[in-house]
């Protein structure tokens, strides 16, 4: 599995997502099965076996999750500057079509949340952005077309 990158927030979250599904998620689909066992016929039982199915995807998603924060990466957010764009930045580009101002925060792709306006550095604004300063223009290829922005301002 790929390096993932991390912020100690980041982590600590994927951190409790495993503790939940460990000591709540996997109690209750052991219930659910245990229950659906006493209803008597397995082969018949449409319970049992949507348990079952359950179970293996609540167990494939913690092995997942583990194998994540094993592979991750902390960002020492001490390190980080505003000369450049990088990541855990956030920067306010413009439009230069239309004028319009927007402000993301890059971030690691485990951490992405456009509802939150983080966007991960794999996306094409986010690289187009990587390693440019206050004022320069970039060129981002986006499904619609090449775009331009120019960058406005670079903080945290």
């Amino acid at each position: 599995m790929a390096i993932t990158y991390m912020t100690r927030e980041g982590y600590k979250k994927k951190m409790e997502e495993i503790a939940y599904l460990e000591s709540v998620k996997r109690p209750e689909i052991s219930r659910a099965i245990a229950e659906a066992r006493d209803k008597g016929d397995l082969s018949e039982n449409a319970e049992y076996d949507a348990a079952k199915e359950a179970q293996g995807m609540l167990e494939m998603k913690i092995a997942q999750l583990k194998d994540m924060v094993a592979n991750a990466r902390i960002i020492d957010e001490s390190k980080l500057n505003c000369d450049e764009v990088q990541i855990l930045n956030r920067v306010k580009i413009k439009n230069v079509a239309n004028g319009m101002v927007m402000e993301y925060t890059i971030v690691a792709d485990s951490e992405a949340n456009l509802k939150e306006k983080k966007i991960a550095t794999s996306t094409p604004i986010a690289q187009g952005l990587m390693g440019h300063r206050v004022g320069d223009v970039v060129e981002i290829r986006v499904p619609s077309g090449l775009m331009k922005f120019e960058i406005v301002e670079i903080g945290f």
